[in-house]
Formats: C-alpha cells, sequence, structure tokens
C-alpha cells in the first residue's frame, strides 16, 4: 500500500520530457521539489501506453513524432524515476464499479482506471495538469504544478 504519495497523471509523464513546452518548467520544478520532500511518485502501465502513444503518434496527428527508440528512452527514464503502481484485478473490479456508479463513457474511462488504481493502493492524490478531470471523485485530490511553487 502506498499510503504516502501523488500519482503523477500522463499529461505530467509527457511533458516532464519534453523541454520546448511551455509548462515544463513548471513540472519540473514541481516534481524537484516533491523528490527533495521524498514523496513517493508513481506511475502506471496505463500511464505509459499513453505517453508512448503520444510520444510516437506523428506531429500531423497531433503527437511528438518520436521513434520507438526514443519513445523508449523517455520510457525508461520514468520508470527510473516513478514507482511503479501494479495492476491487479482489484483495480479492474474497482474500474468496473466506477464506470457504473460513475456513468462513465468516453475518453473519461482512462481517468477513471488511473482513479480505480489509486484507490486499491491506497493514493489520494494526483499531479495533474487537468484538474477538473478529476472533480467527480471526491477522494482524490488533484493538484496542479503550480500548487507546489
Amino acid at each position: 500500500m502506498a499510503a504516502e504519495g501523488l500519482l503523477v497523471d500522463t499529461n505530467i509523464l509527457i511533458r516532464s520530457v519534453q523541454p520546448l513546452d511551455p509548462s515544463y518548467p513548471a513540472i519540473t520544478t514541481a516534481l524537484e521539489r516533491l523528490v527533495r520532500s521524498r514523496v513517493g511518485l508513481f506511475y502506471t502501465s496505463q500511464n505509459l501506453g499513453e505517453m508512448w502513444n503520444a510520444l510516437t503518434r506523428p506531429i500531423t496527428r497531433n503527437g511528438f513524432g518520436l521513434t520507438s527508440l526514443e519513445a523508449d528512452r523517455q520510457a525508461r527514464q520514468i520508470e527510473s524515476t516513478f514507482l511503479l503502481l501494479p495492476d491487479n484485478p482489484a483495480v479492474h473490479e474497482e474500474w468496473r464499479k466506477m464506470l457504473v456508479d460513475f456513468e462513465i463513457s468516453g475518453v473519461q474511462v482512462h481517468d477513471a482506471r488511473l482513479v480505480a488504481a489509486m484507490r486499491v493502493h491506497g493514493l489520494k492524490r494526483i499531479l495533474t495538469l487537468n484538474d477538473r478531470d478529476f472533480r467527480r471523485f471526491f477522494d482524490i485530490k488533484a493538484v496542479l504544478p503550480q500548487d507546489l511553487l
């Protein structure tokens, strides 16, 4: 159980490896402060898959156009910096229950899966650029990078 820490949302992971992104300075400063404070920073396999998708998608399709080798290098950086929240049947069961209980549809199913992993592993906070994506989950606190500066 990860009692203290934050799940790092995919939008943070993607931008944390993109120095030219306008939000990069705030994100890296916030992450550095959390690391210095010894706060556990977590990711899921879903996060990494979503990051890989965005990094390798062509620029013409709103991606970053990286090769698989370049994406692998970025993924390894994430894996060596953050802690993996493992997927398991309890995460799946919590996610399925949440889909029905909250009447979740469309792209929101991805955020619900992250919240399910957080609930199962005892995390209460997520570092994100989109706090509104998590408002429906009253037991989860969305933290913006600028909140930590």
